[in-house]
């Protein structure tokens, strides 16, 4: 498998109200589904205008009724703040209500501020997080369920359902550590990260090294992935202008909590202020749409390309794998296969701060933090 993309979102505040935010980006989520894209993910952030969803589950639920073929998940579920069997439930609430497409991200949290609000011990997320993934692991794939740890325990609890996709629906971690990569390939689970490209090898290494030395295939490595920002537009200019204004908020409200509570912005150097700084360090992509016809597939060769799809301001185009580079395709590619769907192909678009659902105007702010 080559190149795909999907979508990373935090439905960031963009000064409307609530509803319409919402609103905004389930009609976003529709023509995501249209166009081609792999799979969206939401991320999970408290108390802060980052993200005005922080309960995933309930917004995913109204994804699944708002779409027909795009994979969407948590990225990630933070998973000290619940407790597992509850996670568990969810899950197979959702995978059922979406019939079989979603992708489960669990992780240990990104802001020690939002973990203690919730009155857990920031310091203790990290295990915290190992043993909920243990348990939820185990409750989707068992009748009865008991396990004792020092943060969660439970004694024959009965499990009633099952999820669509057995033994459970697709993982995804989002490691910035050698060591979380390798835990990741442990689990076989897909890997996605913010890191700037100098310390993407590493993290892809470890995780291959992991991968072989359980004695798996080469062949069947799951989906690595990055997050970058990227905008297209008609023209040079008017991709970095989209950028320049949807970036810089996004941004203050990455920050935002950090400097709330007096503490530094930990990935201040990975997020500079400006999208200019931005994109020099190869974390954003401002640029042109192609017009070419030369880009166009033939039809004996459209089964073996990548998803190509629209993106937005801060979103972010997930998922490369292995070796693979993108490209981008005119508006007239903005079609489906109907022998293979999940390989549709559609166009990038100029993207602004308010939305519509409309083919030529994707309208959005989003974005992606370390989990």
């Amino acid at each position: 498998m080559a190149l795909q993309f999907g979508i990373f979102d935090h439905v960031d505040d963009n000064g409307t109200r609530l509803a319409d935010l919402f609103e905004t980006r389930l009609k976003l989520v529709e023509q995501y589904d249209r166009s081609g894209f792999r799979s969206y993910h939401v991320a999970e952030h408290h108390s802060t205008p980052l993200g005005m969803a922080p309960s995933p589950s309930v917004f995913l639920t109204a994804v699944a009724q708002r779409s027909q073929r795009l994979r969407f998940g948590p990225l990630l579920h933070v998973t000290p703040m619940y407790h597992p069997l509850r996670v568990a439930e969810e899950v197979v609430m959702l995978d059922h209500l979406s019939r079989g497409r979603l992708e489960l991200g669990l992780g240990r949290g990104a802001s020690p501020i939002e973990i203690a609000g919730f009155d857990v011990d920031p310091a203790d997320a990290p295990a915290m997080n190992r043993e909920a993934t243990e348990l939820i692991l185990k409750a989707l794939t068992s009748e009865i369920v008991s396990y004792e740890g020092k943060f969660y325990r439970c004694k024959n609890v009965r499990i009633e359902a099952r999820p669509l996709q057995q033994p459970y629906p697709p993982l995804w971690f989002a490691p910035i550590e050698a060591g979380r990569a390798a835990d990741a390939a442990r689990l076989k689970g897909n890997m996605v990260t913010l890191i700037p490209n100098p310390g993407v090898k590493a993290l892809t290494e470890a995780y291959r090294a992991a991968w072989q030395a359980q004695g798996n295939k080469a062949a069947d490595l799951p989906l690595l992935g990055v997050f970058r920002h990227v905008v297209v537009a008609d023209s040079d200019d008017k991709a970095r202008d989209l950028a320049r204004s949807a970036y810089r908020q996004w941004r203050h409200h990455m920050a935002f909590l950090w400097e709330w509570g007096g503490l530094p912005f930990p990935i201040a150097a990975v997020y500079p202020e400006e999208f200019e700084a931005l994109e020099a360090d190869g974390m954003g992509v401002a640029a042109p749409r192609m017009t070419s016809a030369a880009m166009l597939p033939t039809a004996s060769t459209r089964r073996e390309l990548p998803i190509l799809s629209v993106t937005s301001p801060s979103a972010r185009c997930l998922t490369r794998r292995r070796h693979a580079r993108s490209s981008c395709l005119p508006r007239s590619s903005c079609r489906r296969s109907s022998r293979t769907p999940v390989q549709a192909l559609s166009v990038p678009v100029a993207v602004r701060s308010q939305a519509t659902s409309a083919c030529q105007n994707a309208v959005s702010r989003s974005g992606a933090g370390r989990t």
